[in-house]
């Protein structure tokens, strides 16, 4: 008694898009915890600057400084914590995406894959990276921004 099966390409097409599809789902997954993660870190980040720079904000608001100038001020301080970090992540995603394509022409002698890096993807990941540490920074900013002149002076 013999057992086998027959598959077509729509079939096996259909499985690999099965399986990549699960993959996808799992590295979204990953990145949204990683953003998350991203931003509460930034988050904490802006906590500790803003109660280390407490006189600092009493010193501004007592010469004429506008709540929303402190507001821009750290939020900008938190955009850039973003940028930075977007810009080792992108600096890690290129390096490891041509190792991979390296890693593929040299031991499997194939040029099948090629890593394909757009300026467009990039300074669009850069941007991101930037918006994303600007809204973890809002309550942080809100906060310095709120700040009393007199009791943020008298800060110790």
């Amino acid at each position: 008694e013999e057992d086998f099966q027959v598959q077509t390409s729509e079939q096996l097409a259909q499985t690999f898009t099965n399986i990549f599809d699960i993959v996808q789902a799992v590295l979204v997954g990953i990145a949204a915890i990683s953003l998350l993660v991203g931003g509460i870190g930034i988050m904490n980040t802006m906590y500790t600057s803003v109660l280390e720079r407490t006189k600092d904000i009493g010193v501004m608001k007592a010469i004429g400084a506008k709540n929303s100038d402190i507001l821009i001020i750290f939020l900008i301080e938190s955009g850039l914590l973003g940028l930075a970090g977007g810009a080792i992540g992108v600096a890690l995603g290129i390096g490891l995406s041509k190792s991979a394509e390296l890693i593929a022409r040299n031991y499997l002698g194939s040029d099948l894959l090629k890593a394909s890096l757009s300026p467009y993807l990039i300074v669009g990941a850069l941007i991101f990276s930037f918006v994303v540490g600007t809204v973890s920074g809002i309550m942080p900013a809100r906060q310095a921004s709120r700040m009393k002149p007199v009791d943020a002076l008298r800060y110790e």
